[in-house]
């Protein structure tokens, strides 16, 4: 079975950098797109970046600037580089992948759990 597992988040002050990280594991035969997104209380759940190749990169604009997915397709790992963080960052952060488990299976949707992402001073 395919898991996808969120870590790196934690409380950090404005304008401080975390990097979160998404590894894929199980049955995977490929992998399309690769996607953020967050949910804070009270919120609608906000896509935040996609990668649907490594060099195919795009962003929230609330993120722009700010934000850097990058994705390591030898370690099945997908990262948020967070910089200038800001109290309106504060969320759960999901991780998202598009996989197919064998070359005849379909593409299948997949989620992580989640890593909780606080920026306050």
């Amino acid at each position: 079975q395919v898991q996808l597992v969120e870590s790196g988040g934690g409380l950090v002050q404005p304008g401080g950098s975390l990097r979160l990280s998404c590894v894929a594991s199980g049955s995977i035969w490929s992998i399309g797109a690769m996607r953020w997104y967050r949910q804070a209380p009270g919120k609608q759940r906000e896509l935040v970046a996609v990668s649907t190749t490594a060099s195919n990169l795009n962003y929230a604009d609330s993120v722009k600037g700010r934000f850097t997915i990058v994705r390591d397709s030898a370690k099945k790992t997908l990262y948020l580089e967070m910089n200038s963080l800001k109290s309106e960052d504060t969320a759960v952060y999901l991780c998202n992948a598009e996989i197919r488990e064998t070359v005849r299976s379909p593409r299948n949707d997949y989620w992580g759990q989640g890593t909780q992402v606080t920026v306050s001073s």
